[in-house]
């Protein structure tokens, strides 16, 4: 057996009582704005700790998403979705229809869905430079992005979530 770190995204931040309750069946870290959980637990293998950190948790925290805090050998973040009932029967249906396994289809949809976020990010990104250039300089934008970016590192991070 080995460890395995644990993210626990929740659906609403956890309130101090609730906290208090599931550290009783687990230690766990909470992130500022207590959205978030880490945990390292014992399993075979990382999918197994999801299930047992998910089994554990029960109904103690609400827990949206389980995620593996570090990619596996292939680069890879294993993630662990309780869909509710109807979405788990329309996923099924639909990979029954590709002639796929379930947990195939939702991988794909999920990457696919990524991957058209990143890129509308990044369409959403040249066009704000766009405009920028419009009016400055090349040498201007990037002198002002490196400014920023030095007087950034040493503030306080926030997540952006």
């Amino acid at each position: 057996m080995s460890h395995h770190a644990v993210e626990i995204t929740l659906t609403r931040p956890v309130t101090p009582g609730e906290l208090r309750d599931a550290r009783r069946s687990m230690p766990l870290a909470a992130s500022a704005d207590r959205t978030r959980l880490m945990t390292v637990h014992s399993a075979r293998s990382p999918g197994g700790a999801l299930h047992a950190v998910r089994r554990r948790l029960g109904t103690r925290v609400p827990v949206d998403v389980l995620a593996t805090h570090y990619p596996d050998q292939h680069g890879h973040v294993l993630v662990n979705v309780d869909l509710h009932r109807s979405a788990d029967k329309a996923l099924h249906q639909a990979a029954a229809v590709l002639g796929q396994r379930p947990q195939d289809l939702l991988r794909r949809r999920v990457t696919a869905a990524l991957a058209r976020d990143a890129q509308e990010r990044a369409r959403h990104l040249e066009l704000r430079l766009e405009s920028l250039l419009a009016n400055h300089a090349p040498e201007e934008v990037l002198a002002c992005v490196a400014g920023f970016l030095h007087s950034r590192r040493h503030l306080p991070t926030h997540s952006a979530s």
